[in-house]
């Protein structure tokens, strides 16, 4: 069976760089809560979920390729919590939800990496996420029309692009 690795990992380059400490300080901050959880109960056709205590962003799952299959995912850490100021009304920023997918590797070979798909997301808590879609929105559509067309649609569910 495939199993599949969802990482939360921040997008900017220059983060990334930091990403251990950044972690490491968050963990320190928060200390018994993770980054990144599956919602099981929501989640479908998803077998032997691991949740490392170690790892704070990461949960591993095996699915089986011909049965359907969705996974909800929470994030606890909202955007803001690694902007320098924290007086309210930041950026906050941008993380990447990815999924990498390996095959069962041989006994003494490693698994084999099949697939990996990311997308850009950025959380905040229910009330500066209402407050950032209603400024977006209205970025949008001062644009012209010939602007607008470069934006993607809105979806019901998070469409991952293959990395």
């Amino acid at each position: 069976l495939p199993q599949s690795v969802i990482r939360v990992v921040f997008h900017d380059r220059r983060l990334q760089f930091s990403e251990q400490q950044q972690l490491e300080g968050w963990r320190w901050s928060r200390p018994g809560d993770r980054i990144l959880d599956l919602d099981i109960p929501l989640s479908v056709g998803i077998l032997e979920p691991q949740i490392h205590p170690t790892l704070l962003n990461t949960v591993e799952f095996l699915w089986e390729p011909c049965r359907r299959t969705s996974v909800f995912v929470q994030v606890h850490c909202i955007s803001t919590e690694f902007t320098l100021r924290k007086n309210g009304g930041e950026k906050g920023v941008p993380f990447r939800i990815q999924i990498d997918t390996f095959g069962a590797g041989g006994k003494s070979d490693p698994p084999e990496h099949l697939h990996s798909a990311s997308c850009l997301v950025k959380v905040f808590k229910p009330k500066g996420a209402d407050r950032k879609q209603k400024t977006d929105r209205e970025k949008v559509e001062k644009q012209p029309a010939a602007e607008r067309e470069k934006f993607q649609p809105a979806y019901e569910s998070t469409v991952l692009a293959e990395v």
